[in-house]
């Protein structure tokens, strides 16, 4: 159920935007437990200009490089959850490419179960 959002700098290869959401995915069915094959993404490219993370805010160094991931989700994982899915996420993003954990922006987006369509005009979770 979840959309993810996952914007970064343009001029990385396919494969790079491809891995990013494959780890992404893979976060959310291991630690948010989302169920398989609900894989939902949006991955966008912008100029250099059009991405602005501040260099330093709570004294994190970030680059240009810098990627945003935003996801919109049901309510109701703990904040144990959200946390380890932050460090998992970050810490799966440098292993597998090299991102530096400072250029990892996430945020989460928690909505009520009757606000999803996923087609034909219903609301399939609403009771």
């Amino acid at each position: 159920m979840p959309l993810a959002r996952i914007d970064l700098v343009q001029g990385k290869s396919a494969e790079y935007r491809r891995t990013i959401g494959t780890i992404v995915y893979e976060a959310m069915v291991d630690v948010l437990m989302v169920p398989k094959n609900d894989r939902f993404q949006i991955i966008a490219e912008h100029p250099a200009d059009a991405l602005i993370a501040d260099e330093n805010y709570l004294g994190i160094r970030r680059t240009q490089d810098c990627i945003f991931i935003q996801l919109t989700l049901n309510a109701g994982r703990t904040v144990e959850q959200k946390k380890a899915f932050y460090k998992v996420v970050a810490d799966t993003l440098h292993a597998r490419l090299g991102l530096r954990p400072e250029d990892v922006f996430i945020n989460l987006i928690e909505v009520q179960k009757e606000n999803w369509s996923f087609g034909i005009g219903i609301a399939q979770y609403a009771e």
